[in-house]
């Protein structure tokens, strides 16, 4: 199984509740750094751990490392494939507001409707439909 980890240095908690709404899914588990190394956390500590399933796959998220400059020269990017052109579009709504367009969404030869952007905590996405 492979699974993705998505790191959010800080904005972790905030990235859940947006994936949550996006993606109509809820996180499946949260652990917070102070909930197993509470002499080292200032506050709440952020999250060490979490998992959610978006769009039929586990990914794990975190408040460690990240994209914080959200740049464009990363290595990998999820990409989620609906079934429709109003799926798709429904979705996007929830990151549009401080995301980063790299290819604006357009039809292809694969697909009715795809794009792919950086949203506002660094993961680079890639929405498409299916032919």
């Amino acid at each position: 199984m492979l699974i993705p980890h998505l790191h959010f240095c800080g904005d972790c908690e905030r990235a859940i509740a947006l994936y949550e709404k996006a993606f109509n899914t809820r996180a499946e588990s949260v652990v917070r750094n102070s909930d197993y190394a509470p002499e080292e956390c200032e506050g709440d500590g952020g999250i060490a751990h979490a998992v959610m399933d978006i769009h039929g796959q586990k990914v794990f998220l975190n408040d460690r490392f990240g994209n914080k400059d959200r740049s464009l020269d990363c290595a990998v990017h999820l990409i989620v494939m609906f079934q429709s052109v109003e799926e798709l579009l429904a979705c996007y709504e929830f990151f549009r507001e401080g995301s980063k367009v790299i290819d604006p969404f357009e039809e292809l030869p694969y697909s009715k409707l795809a794009g792919n952007f950086i949203d506002e905590f660094g993961v680079q996405w890639g929405f498409m439909t299916e032919q």
